[in-house]
């Protein structure tokens, strides 16, 4: 396993590289899905990230109780200035929830109904929390290039 120093900062290249995304859009493209069945805007896929870090990283590693509306996440709009401070509470609340993190303990509230090893131990957790980080990311890239293309008329 990396060290959690080693780890935050693939988290943070992630959050930066979603975060200068909502920030190039601004707010009223950051808040548009792109003409595609079943898109997401950027502002609502990094809602869910934030969502993402929340559960995995507070209630399953931390053992946190939180509550989380998976669907709204993806219903999401607003300020863009607004979502950037949450990225970085949320950030400030992941390092936060790894102080006691032992990555090769249990979980303390893993879910009943996902596969191992991304339950099995804190450790794979965390990689599956990078792992949607990176996905989403990626996602975020193409949603902004289909939004910003030449072609595309905003309603």
């Amino acid at each position: 396993m990396i060290s959690v120093e080693d780890y935050l900062f693939y988290v943070d290249e992630a959050l930066d590289g979603m975060v200068a995304i909502v920030t190039e859009l601004g707010d009223e493209v950051a808040n548009q899905r792109p003409d595609v069945p079943g898109a997401n805007s950027p502002y609502a896929v990094l809602t869910h990230c934030l969502g993402v870090m929340e559960y995995w990283g507070g209630h399953v590693v931390a053992g946190r109780a939180i509550e989380r509306d998976r669907d709204a996440e993806f219903r999401a709009s607003g300020a863009v200035a607004e979502l950037v401070a949450r990225v970085r509470r949320a950030r400030a609340q992941l390092v936060s929830d790894m102080t006691d993190f032992d990555a090769f303990a249990p979980p303390r509230n893993p879910p009943q109904d996902c596969p191992e090893p991304m339950t099995s131990t804190q450790g794979g957790v965390l990689l599956h929390i990078y792992e949607e980080l990176a996905q989403h990311r990626g996602q975020m890239e193409v949603c902004r290039d289909v939004l910003r293309a030449p072609w595309v008329r905003l309603s």
